[in-house]
């Protein structure tokens, strides 16, 4: 019987999923059929707590970024954390850094680093705003114009929602997207922690 082709994207979820070394995924993948369940049960026996799920994995190293525009008004520090110390020195966990201050400083809007962190008391308070714009609308509407045009603005004051302001260099994807990207290519937790936006006259 011929063994079965293991893909790139199939060891990468793997790591994503448990934390555990690419040539111990690849194998526990190729006993297991390409079963991708089975194979974490099989890193889970064999590798004990080493192979925790990497978003479990508390980030307590990573680095403070800093942005300055060029006309010295608006400044912005954000702190991006990970697992350990060898990731956090890393020249990409360092460019996705500062790319992350660069997008923060073109962004006014962001106020929250997760939708988590917005109260509902906040949310509650957008949505009675939008239900009142929304009420020249037929009444079964209403809700869900409300909802929509809430959850448009949580893309816009959320940063994990955000597209990069760089779309062409980033292909249009998320901050959370290229978090998640930064994560499985280096298999460690990479956390946006928290930021502050300095501008000018505000």
């Amino acid at each position: 019987m011929t063994a079965p082709t293991i893909s790139a994207k199939q060891v990468g979820e793997l790591r994503k999923l448990t934390g555990a070394a690419m040539m111990d995924c690849k194998k526990a993948l190729t006993e297991t059929s390409g079963d991708i369940d089975a194979a974490v049960e099989l890193l889970r026996v064999r590798l004990g707590d080493k192979a925790l799920k990497v978003g479990g994995r508390e980030a307590t190293e990573g680095t403070v970024a800093s942005y300055i525009h060029s006309n010295g008004k608006v400044g912005v520090l954000v702190e991006v954390d990970c697992n350990t110390d060898f990731v956090a020195r890393n020249e990409d966990f360092q460019s996705f850094a500062r790319e992350i201050a660069l997008h923060i400083a073109a962004s006014p809007a962001t106020l929250y680093v997760t939708e988590d962190e917005i109260s509902q008391e906040a949310k509650d308070a957008e949505l009675r705003v939008f239900e009142q714009q929304a009420a020249d609308k037929p009444e079964h509407i209403r809700p869900k114009i409300a909802e929509g045009k809430l959850k448009a603005w949580m893309n816009d004051v959320v940063l994990l929602n955000q597209t990069h302001v760089n779309t062409d260099k980033y292909e249009g994807k998320t901050i959370d997207q290229l978090r998640g990207d930064l994560s499985a290519k280096t298999g460690e937790n990479v956390v946006i922690r928290r930021f502050v936006r300095f501008s000018v006259g505000e």
